[in-house]
């Protein structure tokens, strides 16, 4: 199965399709960078906990680790790819809401959604080492080696330094010169940033200079063939091995982890 763009512009409106299979630019417009179908293969499937909420994923020393939210029911977990079985889990008070997860040197880092917290975990043990505390809410997080990437459901990104938490910047991702709102899991792949977008069957890939949306990957066959039918069933999870260069993507409640090789980007 060939995993390819959607046709409409990721603030949801039908967008005019040039013949190179772009997404062409207003007329009266400055020409935005183009939008690139990323094309892709499922190689493999694997088992995937139907009963989490998935809202962060990461591959690190051979295994998986998930952040699963809703409140009483919020974990870190580290979970074994060929069967989905959980080897360790961190759980979270219950009246906090698990979010993004990150890998930062030898720790993990995970978000929640409007309690202000962000708990630092050693990625062994998963022994919770420490917390910040930041404003607004926490959607989707991941590292690119220099700062952690957080996205809050807005159309901006905020990169914060690892060690204090602190805002280094803040970057605004377009699409066609529109703003990308609801940006939500985010994972780095060979320097470029691929976001879900809440409710969307597809990922884009941003640039992380200009915030510029470069690519769309369409997730609509993952999302009929798992046949979810709880409407917050969507996808969300991306994880990178950089080594066997895999994607990794789920969705919340999902049976199914697919594994996609990635054909080179133009």
């Amino acid at each position: 199965m060939v995993l390819a763009v959607a046709a409409t512009l990721v603030s949801g409106a039908p967008a005019p399709v040039a013949a190179t299979g772009q997404v062409a630019p207003p007329a009266t417009a400055p020409s935005p960078a183009p939008v690139y179908p990323i094309t892709a293969r499922i190689v493999a499937r694997h088992p995937h906990d139907p009963g989490a909420f998935t809202e962060g994923l990461l591959w690190h020393d051979g295994a998986l680790f998930e952040s699963i939210g809703l409140e009483g029911r919020s974990e870190v977990r580290r979970v074994r790819l060929e069967d989905g079985q959980v080897l360790a889990r961190a759980v979270l008070p219950a009246d906090q809401f698990g979010e993004g997860l990150a890998l930062w040197e030898n720790s993990l880092v995970s978000l929640t959604w409007k309690t202000g917290l962000a708990h630092r975990w050693d990625a062994k043990t998963l022994k919770r080492t420490g917390s910040f505390r930041y404003t607004g809410e926490g959607w989707g997080l991941a590292s690119d080696g220099k700062a952690l990437i957080q996205s809050d459901g807005s159309a901006t990104l905020r990169f914060r330094d690892p060690k204090s938490f602190a805002v280094q910047r803040e970057l605004t991702v377009t699409a066609n010169g529109r703003p990308v709102r609801n940006l939500n899991e985010l994972e780095v792949v060979d320097g470029a940033i691929f976001a879900n977008v809440w409710h969307r069957n597809y990922l884009v890939r941003i640039d992380p200079a200009s915030g510029a949306v470069t690519g769309l990957m369409d997730l609509s066959d993952l999302a009929t063939e798992v046949a979810a039918t709880d409407p917050e069933a969507v996808p969300n999870g991306i994880a990178w091995d950089p080594v066997k260069r895999r994607l990794f993507v789920t969705g919340k409640l999902w049976p199914t982890l697919f594994e996609i090789a990635l054909d080179p980007a133009p």
